[in-house]
Formats: structure tokens, C-alpha cells, sequence
């Protein structure tokens, strides 16, 4: 099962929330499942809460996080694993 890290938009009109949820890959971003939460985020008060031990757990799983999500956690002072990239044969 592929996962993801990614932010699920809550809310109205004009006044955004974000939940930090774990995800089936598979699944649309519009079907509203996910696995786990793990966070929020309100960008209008600048407020931004996650769970570190929910968190690392994923991370240590190899779950992919998106963008927004690893700019956050960045911003939160979470360590992101990096990932070694595979040279290329000529």
C-alpha cells in the first residue's frame, strides 16, 4: 500500500483549514478517507500542530510527504529522513 503525508482542506468559502492526514495513495484527495490524522494547520492564524511521536512513526514506515506538508514539518522542526537517490548507469 503506497501512503502519503498530505494536507486534507477543511473549512468554508474563503477560510481555509487543513488537517495533516496519512492517506492510501490510491485514493482521490477529494473522497475524504484517510488512515490517520496526525495534525492541522490554520494559514489565517498561522497556526500549525502536529504530533511528533504520530508523525515519526509514519516517517520511519517510508511514507511520501508532499510539498506543502514537508515545508511544514520543516517549518515545525521535525527531521525529515532523506531519501539516497540511485545513480544513473550510463
Amino acid at each position: 500500500m503506497a501512503t502519503v503525508i498530505r494536507l486534507k482542506r477543511m473549512g468554508r468559502t474563503k477560510i481555509p483549514f487543513f488537517r495533516i492526514v496519512v492517506s492510501d495513495d490510491r485514493l482521490s484527495a477529494k473522497s475524504g478517507k484517510y488512515i490517520e490524522e496526525i495534525g492541522y494547520y490554520n494559514p489565517k492564524e498561522d497556526k500549525l500542530k502536529i504530533d511528533n511521536e504520530k508523525c515519526s512513526k509514519w516517517l520511519e514506515r517510508g511514507v511520501r510527504i508532499s510539498e506543502t506538508v514537508e515545508s511544514l514539518l520543516k517549518k515545525s522542526g521535525i527531521q525529515i529522513p532523506v531519501k539516497k537517490k540511485k545513480k544513473k548507469e550510463k
